[in-house]
């Protein structure tokens, strides 16, 4: 483990250089990890971990479009393409990487061929936290860990194949063998992680529930069409306000954010948008700030969990999501953009 100071706090974390590829194998080296679901998450860790040497099944709903698509992946019917209560029978590990929704629906088919000494693992704390919804108790013979990239499993597996890897937050929730935490770190290198840094299973859900209401997704969203929408109430045209608005941020600011940090881009813009970002970049944050505390405190009472866990299985629901993202798709803002993306690779 390496100890380091992020932003004058001192953290430990665990890198590649601490724990090699080489010392996850020989952890593993007698497991059979059974990758439960191959939508999100699945596809990404599955083929990463096949790839760094481990013994991977897959456990899919036979004949849905993610089993065509884990055929098409080179996972073999029969060998290590499986249905899930046949995966879950054979695998050691058991990874639970369905969705939310999903792994209650599932859970009592795992929880059946979770003998003793076997280990269930997470990349989200969503069914073990918020239990009183999800009724996933594991019993107590069971090691149960959890891995969470900090990312898709798209960008997880884009970054492997770079050579790179995303950075992952690791825990352990119940330690029966006694050999939990170094299973979980082995499976976060196994993954491909670039660092692992410790967490708990309460800790992984309200964070990543929050971002992805927040600045991941939701105030991302909401922030562009506020902006979008003055724009275009002021006159701009739909490029000019796409453009000044998604464009800009999506293929040049962000991405150099991302290399350098925000210090840097404020150190190389013109004066005009340095002062001003300085100026406004406090406006916003007072803006936000009361709404970011309703939203976790909102998280950790499980009322988010309860919401989404009710939404999800109200008959029609999905009929409804899809009209609510179709709104979204046909709006002015991102049929623009659909355009702009277009005339992008013209």
């Amino acid at each position: 483990m390496a100890t380091i100071n992020f932003g004058g706090v001192d953290e430990t974390v665990i890198t590649r250089d601490e724990f090699p590829l080489a010392k996850a194998q020989e952890v593993l080296k007698d497991e059979v990890i059974a990758v439960i679901g191959y939508g999100v998450q699945g596809p990404g860790q599955a083929l990463n971990l096949r790839d760094n040497g481990f013994n991977v099944i897959v456990g899919q709903r036979k004949d849905s479009a993610s089993w065509e698509k884990a055929k098409s992946d080179g996972w073999v019917e029969g060998e290590t393409l499986f249905t899930i209560e046949e995966a879950a029978e054979r695998g050691t590990i058991i990874a639970n990487l369905l969705s939310d929704a999903g792994q209650i629906a599932v859970w009592p088919t795992l929880q059946e061929r979770l003998k003793p000494g076997k280990t269930l693992y997470f990349s989200h704390g969503f069914g073990i936290t918020f239990k009183e919804h999800t009724s996933i108790v594991p019993s107590a013979d069971v090691d149960v860990i959890l891995v969470a990239p900090k990312g898709s499993g798209t960008s997880l597996r884009r970054l492997y194949l770079a050579g790179g890897g995303l950075n992952s937050s690791f825990a352990v929730y119940q330690n029966a063998t006694g050999k939990a935490y170094e299973k979980a770190v082995a499976m976060g290198i196994g993954v491909g992680s670039g660092y692992l840094f410790e967490t708990d299973f309460k800790k992984e859900v309200y964070s990543d529930l929050t971002g992805e209401r927040g600045v991941l997704m939701g105030a991302l969203a909401g922030i562009i069409e506020a902006q979008y929408q003055v724009l275009r109430q002021r006159g701009h045209s739909p490029s000019e306000a796409f453009n000044e608005t998604v464009e800009e941020l999506t293929q040049s600011l962000v991405p150099l954010v991302g290399e350098n940090g925000m210090d840097w881009m404020f150190s190389n813009c013109s004066v005009t948008a340095q002062r001003g970002a300085l100026d406004w970049k406090g406006k916003f944050r007072e803006a936000t700030l009361p709404v970011l505390n309703e939203l976790y405190d909102s998280v950790a009472s499980g009322k988010e969990a309860e919401r989404t866990i009710q939404r999800g299985s109200t008959p029609g629901y999905r009929k409804e999501l899809e009209a609510e993202l179709t709104e979204l798709r046909e709006s002015e803002l991102w049929q623009t953009g659909a355009t702009v993306r277009k005339l992008r690779s013209k």
